[in-house]
């Protein structure tokens, strides 16, 4: 089988190309997926420049996600429980990468069968960002009429948390780098829309909140607008750290922290996925597949790309202001 390959960390244009690999048999509790689509994520290409969390070992194939078709299934009594026989057409959550590959192998646990009124599209992009749209708002426990402000408000995830707010009643502060995102981000539902071009986060929060602060905030940048985001808590306020998309540590002075009693927590989906029981996770594929019919999870596609312009489809991932995610045509 044909896949996606790199046997050295460095730009993903440069060290991503096409190889060959041997196909697998799925063992006990396993099942073999023919892959149809995978989306880029920024995760994704961390991993590709060795900038992740967690790093495989080379040569590698990356891909967390993705959508695909069970072509065989191996013993054992979770494709009992989990109702998994081939064809059965499923979302491929690859928590050690591997999925930019024509047929993947993969535990049964960590594929889910999706209903015909899903699109390939909507089910490659299944699990990441909703799965932590999800669990950060649950984990923080934010109630109906409570603020929580985000950074990254314009990427698929910050479009996703917006939509969520209306849709369970929270309301948002949606941070932007630029003036120009506005009004789409208005569009969807926004209450209230910071561009760093034109205002200072902390003092738009406190007009916003009448000196009061927000008391849940979540931040993917770090460096000065993570900080921006820790002034902007109140009394005991709480925010969640998902991501460092500016490469940049939070310059953060402790007494921020002490005036106030505020928290500031790591979060990472994969450590957050291992707590959690088979049954749990269970309802939560329900929960985002009933919020994918309401509209709330949809995810915008800009264009997709077969496994042969790999490169073409990482450089696309990467253009700033694009109109939704990338794909690979794996079959």
């Amino acid at each position: 089988m044909r896949a996606v390959l790199f046997e050295r960390f460095g730009e993903p244009a440069e060290v991503l190309h096409v190889g060959e690999l041997s196909a697998q048999e799925p063992g006990h509790n396993q099942v073999r997926v023919r892959m149809t689509l995978s989306p880029i994520n920024p995760s994704d290409l961390m991993v590709v420049r060795g900038k992740y969390g967690r790093l495989p070992t080379l040569p590698a194939t990356p891909g967390f996600e993705g959508v695909g078709v069970i072509d065989a299934v191996g013993p054992g009594f979770l494709k009992r429980l989990r109702g998994l026989r081939p064809g059965r057409r499923v979302a491929v959550l690859n928590g050690a990468g591997g999925n930019w590959r024509e047929s993947v192998v993969i535990s049964a646990r960590q594929v889910v069968p999706l209903a015909t009124d899903i699109a390939d599209e909507q089910g490659a992009a299944f699990f990441v960002n909703p799965a932590t749209v999800l669990a950060m708002t649950d984990v923080l426990g934010i109630k109906r009429g409570e603020w929580l402000l985000q950074t990254a408000a314009g990427s698929a995830l910050g479009r996703m948390i917006i939509r969520l707010g209306k849709h369970h009643g929270f309301r948002t502060i949606n941070v932007i780098r630029r003036h120009d995102g506005v009004e789409e981000l208005r569009s969807l539902g926004a209450d209230e829309i910071i561009a760093t071009d034109q205002e200072r986060v902390d003092d738009r929060v406190r007009q916003i909140t009448q000196g009061a602060g927000v008391p849940y905030a979540i931040d993917a940048v770090g460096g000065e607008m993570g900080l921006a985001a820790v002034r902007s808590l109140g009394e005991g306020g709480r925010m969640l750290v998902y991501g460092t998309l500016s490469g940049e540590p939070i310059p953060l002075d402790p007494r921020v922290l002490m005036v106030g009693q505020k928290r500031i927590e790591g979060f990472w989906l994969s450590e957050w996925v291992k707590q959690q029981g088979i049954f749990t996770m269970l309802k939560l594929f329900r929960r985002i597949q009933g919020l994918l019919r309401a509209g709330v999870f949809t995810t915008p596609v800009e264009a997709s790309y077969s496994i042969d312009q790999i490169q073409d489809a990482v450089r696309a991932a990467e253009k700033p202001a694009r109109s939704g995610k990338i794909l690979l045509r794996l079959g």
